[in-house]
C-alpha cells in the first residue's frame, strides 16, 4: 500500500515538473523583456498592470543574492498573489484563513471550494486549498491542487516547496531534488532551498556510489 501511495504521488508530480523544466527558457526570456518595460524612470508604478508588476518583482527576485532583501521581494510577490482583484473572492479567502486558524477545517475547505468555483484561474485559491489538504494529511489532493497552481503560475515558489514536501514524505529524493532545483531557478537566494538541494544532492550521489 505504501509503495502504491509513493508511486501515485510521484506520478502526479512528474508531468508538471517536466512541463516547468521545458518552460524555463521561455520564462527567463519573459523576465528579460520585463526589464525593458521598467527602463523609463518617469513611469509610475501604478501604470503597470498586475502581471507587469509581478514580472518585475520576479526579475528582481531572480537577480537578488542577498537573502534578506530577497525575502522582502518574495513578500511583495505574495501580496500580489493574495489580491484576487475581486472583493468577494478576497472576503472568502479571509474567511477561509480565519477558519483554518480556528481549526474549522471543514468550513475552510468549503470557503476555498467556493473560491475555486467562482475564480478557477486564481492560483492562490488552489494554493491555499493545497496547503489545507496537506495539513489534514490528504497528500494526493494536495498534489492535485499544487499542479493546478503551477499550471496557472509556473513561478509559484510556495507551491513548489509544497510539492517538494510531499515528495519528501513519499521518499522520492530525486523528484524532491528536481522540485527544489526549480524553486531555486525562481528564488535563488533562499537559504532553506539551497540547503535542501545540497543535502539531497549529496544523499543521491552517495547512494549511487
Amino acid at each position: 500500500m505504501l509503495a502504491m501511495r509513493i508511486f501515485a504521488l510521484s506520478y502526479l508530480a512528474l508531468p508538471i515538473l517536466f512541463a516547468l523544466t521545458a518552460a524555463a527558457p521561455h520564462l527567463a526570456m519573459a523576465d528579460d523583456s520585463s526589464i525593458v518595460e521598467k527602463k523609463d524612470p518617469n513611469a509610475a508604478s501604478s501604470s503597470l498592470s498586475p502581471k507587469q508588476q509581478l514580472d518585475n518583482l520576479f526579475t528582481a527576485l531572480k537577480r537578488q543574492r542577498d537573502p534578506e532583501q530577497a525575502s522582502l521581494i518574495a513578500d511583495q510577490i505574495r501580496m500580489e498573489w493574495n489580491d484576487s482583484g475581486s472583493a468577494t473572492i478576497n472576503l472568502l479567502m479571509q474567511w477561509a484563513d480565519k477558519a483554518i486558524q480556528e481549526k474549522r477545517n471543514a468550513a475552510a475547505m468549503d470557503f476555498l471550494d467556493q473560491v475555486i468555483a467562482l475564480k478557477p484561474d486564481y492560483a492562490e485559491g488552489w494554493n491555499r486549498r493545497a496547503t489545507l489538504n496537506f495539513a489534514i494529511g490528504d497528500y494526493r489532493k494536495s498534489m492535485e491542487d499544487i499542479n493546478q497552481v503551477l499550471r496557472i503560475e509556473p513561478r509559484h515558489f510556495g507551491a513548489l516547496a509544497g510539492m517538494a514536501a510531499i515528495l519528501s514524505e513519499a521518499g522520492n529524493d530525486e523528484l524532491t531534488l528536481k522540485a527544489w532545483e526549480r524553486f531555486l531557478e525562481i528564488y535563488p537566494a533562499n537559504r532553506a532551498a539551497q540547503e535542501q538541494v545540497n543535502t539531497l544532492s549529496e544523499k543521491i550521489a552517495g547512494s549511487r556510489t
